[in-house]
């Protein structure tokens, strides 16, 4: 228990300076400082930088724990691996955006224990570790108590890795029952939204382990329903993902389909 405590204060203090050196490293609005690695599939110097930082520093912390970053892949093995997205939501931050953050989680085996998620353009920084509760800027939050989907924001994520037909399905289906869809385009940002109560669910036909292994320890913490992210092959190449509100959890994975 004392070692999970001192991860877990050490998380938010790195993942707090690593959102100051994202701050300092941000692309001025039209300036195009990114590059593309794919389609729609951005990349920026805060990328490579912040995993840099965040790996150096865990390491010199916890030598005996893993590394594992969106950028960099799985490069140290340890019974505890750090999971890092250094900027999620770069298509937002490569425009000069406010959308991103930055994801540290660690996991044991296929059980995320501690995530922390600071954005810090929007002076928000969340954080939970398991059994202990989630927290957005030190207080204590919950997942919404809404029940009927009519009054619902849901939102979506959109990646190439699903067929556009697949994604406008269940853009559909989430319209039909009279819900509000949005795409805010990151995934770190809407499930921890979701675990504050901010929007309903968040939904994403496939999602990456750093884009949503910190979140998922939020959500859980803040009582939301989360789909399970780590069976199978996800931890390795991604599953689909759904967390929401416990009052409309059922209407969700009806209409999300898993």
């Amino acid at each position: 228990m004392q070692a999970l405590d001192r991860r877990f204060d050490a998380a938010q203090a790195l993942a707090t300076e690593a959102a100051a050196i994202a701050m300092r490293l941000r692309p001025v609005p039209g300036s195009g400082a990114f590059t593309l690695k794919g389609e729609q599939d951005w990349l920026t110097e805060a990328d490579g930088t912040v995993e840099a930082f965040l790996s150096e520093q865990l390491l010199a912390a916890f030598p005996k724990d893993g590394f594992q970053g969106e950028e960099t892949g799985k490069g140290r093995d340890g019974r505890l691996r750090w999971v890092v997205d250094p900027i999620d939501g770069t298509s937002n931050y490569a425009h000069g955006g406010a959308r991103f953050a930055i994801s540290l989680a660690l996991i044991e085996a296929r059980e995320p224990l501690i995530g922390v998620i600071v954005a810090p353009a929007l002076g928000d920084t969340y954080a939970a570790r398991a059994g202990g509760g989630a927290s957005l800027n030190g207080g204590p939050i919950r997942a919404a108590p809404t029940t009927d989907m009519r009054q619902a924001i849901i939102e979506i994520g959109w990646n190439r890795r699903r067929q556009n037909a697949d994604f406008l399905a269940l853009l559909s289906r989430i319209r039909e029952t009279g819900a509000m869809p949005r795409i805010g385009g990151s995934a770190a940002i809407g499930l921890a939204e979701t675990a504050a109560g901010r929007v309903d669910a968040y939904a994403e036909l496939h999602i990456h382990l750093w884009d949503c292994a910190a979140a998922i320890v939020l959500c859980r913490e803040a009582g939301a329903f989360v789909s399970p992210f780590m069976d199978g092959d996800g931890p390795a190449h991604g599953n689909p993902i759904l967390a929401a509100a416990p009052g409309i959890a059922g209407a969700m994975r009806e209409i999300a389909g898993f």
